[in-house]
């Protein structure tokens, strides 16, 4: 099969030939239709994930068509379109039994513990427990974010943010996941505030109904003093949805008495200085976020099926896969307005 492959962190990945991989006894093999650019990818060529080992086949959001399957596997056979989890769940240990798949204690994570999505083939693992069926209607392309940001973000506001209609959101960082956020804050009947310091993705969070839209200007303080104006005394749920130790910190200060941060982006580092003082004072809540589990996508795929959620709007270019090594590079100095999708089976660009 083709893939998007990098021999050592922070390389250009080049486009090339590789063996298919192998189907796993209780997994299937889908062929990729459409796989999402995500800043997890780049945090994972940037080497700052110790589950990946070189050479590696980045990607991990992603939807197609299921062309075999395992023995252990009794709930595919073969033709079904589907989506997957980022975190693929065993569905067997302690967190898996209570329903908390999404933290699964041994979970597979294509592009990450294994090569994933960039790619014409990849492998799923526990199929019966982590792929969900796509409705005949849906693009592709419009799927291929459910494996990541765009569920991720559904739990992030609805499940973790716990957010209540007419409650303000703050969204920082309006990226592919930010955007998501936005989207599925505003289907919830709360008011939203989307922070970033691109005038394009500002302008997408307004067309998705974010009230207010901020760019950032100053220090940590000045964002959060901003914030807490635009929201008569602070949003009740707050998002970092880029992940950065400023954001995270300007989205802390930012919240009103009670009110719950949620930690969505992925940090580049692991030590991150939150203000703790106002933590105790206002009983602030700190959460995370880790996508969400295969059993949870009915609720949210329902919404989607009524029109409600619309994460096809979120698309912004489609490319194929020969482009996507220079798409992955750039994320090194910005992200780009809406999702990216590659689209891995569309005519090879020609050389130059």
């Amino acid at each position: 099969m083709r893939a998007v492959v990098f021999e050592e962190f922070g390389e250009l990945p080049l486009v090339r030939e590789v063996a298919d991989p192998l189907v796993p006894e209780d997994g299937a093999l889908v062929r990729v239709a459409a796989t999402g650019l995500c800043r997890s990818d780049w945090h994972g060529w940037q080497g700052h994930d110790d589950a990946i080992a070189l050479p590696h086949v980045p990607g991990h959001e992603f939807a197609g068509q299921v062309v075999a399957v395992g023995p252990g596997v009794t709930r595919w056979h073969g033709g079904e379109r589907v989506t997957a989890p980022f975190v693929c769940a065993c569905g067997r240990c302690a967190a898996c039994l209570r329903g908390d798949q999404q933290v699964c204690e041994r979970q597979q994570q294509p592009g990450f513990t294994h090569w994933g999505s960039f790619a014409d083939l990849v492998a799923v693992h526990h199929a019966d427990v982590n792929l969900v069926a796509l409705p005949e209607a849906m693009p592709y392309t419009a799927a291929a974010a459910l494996g990541c940001r765009f569920a991720t973000a559904y739990r992030a506001v609805v499940a973790q943010g716990r957010i209540r209609p007419g409650e303000w959101v703050a969204v920082h960082g309006c990226g592919g996941l930010g955007l998501s956020a936005v989207m599925v804050a505003v289907s919830c009947g709360a008011r939203v505030v989307a922070v970033d310091p691109s005038p394009e993705a500002l302008g997408l969070a307004a067309t998705l109904g974010a009230q207010v839209c901020l760019a950032p200007g100053g220090s940590v303080q000045d964002t959060a003093r901003e914030v807490r104006e635009a929201t008569e005394g602070g949003a009740h749920v707050s998002l970092d949805a880029l992940g950065a130790a400023d954001i995270c910190a300007a989205s802390v200060l930012g919240l009103r008495a009670r009110g719950r941060h949620v930690q969505v982006g992925l940090l580049a580092t692991g030590t991150v200085q939150v203000p703790m003082g106002r933590v105790i004072a206002l009983e602030l809540e700190l959460l995370g976020s880790h996508g969400m589990a295969a059993h949870a996508y009915p609720e949210m795929m329902g919404q989607i099926a009524a029109g409600t959620l619309r994460p096809g709007d979120l698309v912004g270019e489609v490319i194929p896969l020969d482009a996507a090594p220079a798409a992955l590079a750039a994320m090194s100095t910005a992200s780009p307005a809406g999702i990216t999708v590659i689209t891995p089976h569309d005519t090879p660009s020609q050389p130059a």
